[in-house]
């Protein structure tokens, strides 16, 4: 029998300022994500799943996650329920310059399941190092999401930034699951599994 994973919720920058701010999440919409965050926080408080809570923050003087502001305070979705744990960051990585591994490991945790925003900047990150330093992660995609971004290299709508991200990250980065998925596997005790690189380019390459 697999041992069950000890998790903890990790909810990423959940602030006004993806909300009504100056960096507004497009996709999934943004009362699906913050209703399935809520939903994810509820279920890991009533299962003992220690919940973690990131704020993002940056100069007074800055455009958004200004110190100070109104947008980069937390939301009150996020500021009204209970948390275990509560972590201000200065960079995308929930882990860069931050107490949060050693939080972790004090508390034996070894897998990470993440929800916030966005999807392809702080929570990749976060991912990425988490893997990298040996943690098992689980992204619930639709308590997650993106803004549409242009720049000198071209434009991308949100939902493809969001859907490519996600499916790059469950090559082996994260298990990449629905809130739903999530929640029946805190019932069940199945272990929810990433994909893998090989077989996501095989597949890739059969379909053409």
């Amino acid at each position: 029998m697999n041992q069950q994973p000890k998790r903890a919720l990790i909810v990423i920058d959940v602030q006004n300022e993806y909300v009504t701010g100056n960096l507004r999440i497009e996709y999934p919409p943004i009362e699906q994500s913050m209703a399935n965050i809520a939903t994810a926080m509820d279920a890991a408080t009533a299962a003992g799943i220690p919940v973690i809570v990131i704020q993002h923050l940056l100069p007074e003087d800055a455009p958004i996650f200004a110190s100070g502001s109104h947008n980069a305070e937390l939301h009150p979705l996020v500021a009204n329920r209970p948390r275990d744990h509560f972590i201000q960051k200065r960079m995308a990585s929930a882990f860069a310059g931050t107490d949060l591994a050693t939080y972790l490991r004090q508390q034996r945790i070894d897998t990470l399941s993440v929800v916030g925003y966005m999807t392809h900047n702080c929570d990749d990150s976060t991912v990425r190092q988490a893997r990298h330093e040996g943690w098992q992660v689980e992204l619930l995609h639709d308590a997650a999401g993106s803004p549409p971004y242009r720049n000198a290299l071209g434009s991308a709508t949100a939902e493809e930034i969001h859907r490519v991200f996600c499916v790059v990250m469950h090559t082996g980065f994260a298990a990449v699951l629905s809130t739903g998925d999530w929640l029946q596997a805190l019932e069940t005790g199945e272990i929810p599994q990433a994909d893998n690189i090989y077989q996501s380019n095989q597949r890739a390459l059969r379909a053409r």
